[in-house]
């Protein structure tokens, strides 16, 4: 009698999610602060050029692990550009885009905007990620923020979507998407530039 041979099944997206989450805390955690500035910089290098039309740019604060997007809204500010972030007025609020810098504490623990500055619709969005693949299908952290903000941000029109990562938070498999998830135009990390 021959026993049929398990398949293994692709990996779900709950569990790419909390593998890439391991593995960008441990790689993120493990820089010097020599070497992770110098990976931010090379991520400068590489998505500056895909900048260049564009007059309003978000990006977004970084919670600790998270590729710093910084150099790119100093870069962006010097050359007299606007640089936007994201703001909440409410944990259960729309995500809206508002000028930089990161005042106050938001609903998140994370640093956002003053409720007084003024809010924009980007042209180009940065995006944070917790991994993407070759597609450029994202995994966020599961709360929906950016895939409805951007939503709404294309019914006023076109918007240029950019992940931001480590290039170890680049998956050489397949994302399962469902189907309110946005594909990203594009990826980017210190050693790749991917677009669909």
């Amino acid at each position: 009698m021959h026993t049929a041979m398990a398949v293994p099944s692709p990996p779900t997206k709950p569990q790419l999610r909390a593998h890439f989450l391991a593995v960008r805390r441990s790689f993120a955690r493990a820089l010097s602060p020599g070497l992770r500035g110098e990976l931010e910089r090379q991520l400068l290098r590489r998505v500056l050029p895909h900048l260049e039309n564009a007059s309003t740019i978000a990006a977004y604060h970084p919670m600790r692990d998270e590729i710093d997007p910084g150099p790119i809204v100093d870069e962006i500010l010097g050359q007299g550009r606007v640089a936007a972030l994201p703001w909440f007025a409410a944990r259960d609020a729309t995500m809206m885009f508002r000028e930089a810098p990161a005042r106050d504490a938001g609903p998140w623990g994370v640093l956002q905007p003053a409720a007084e500055a003024v809010a924009v619709a980007p042209e180009i969005v940065l995006v944070p990620l917790v991994a993407a693949d070759a597609a450029c299908s994202r995994i966020g952290h599961g709360k929906g923020h950016y895939d409805r903000a951007l939503s709404h941000l294309r019914d006023s029109g076109p918007v240029r979507t950019i992940g931001l990562a480590w290039d170890e938070q680049i998956f050489e498999g397949s994302i399962p998407a469902d189907a309110w998830d946005i594909p990203l135009d594009a990826i980017a990390s210190p050693g790749r530039w991917i677009e669909r």
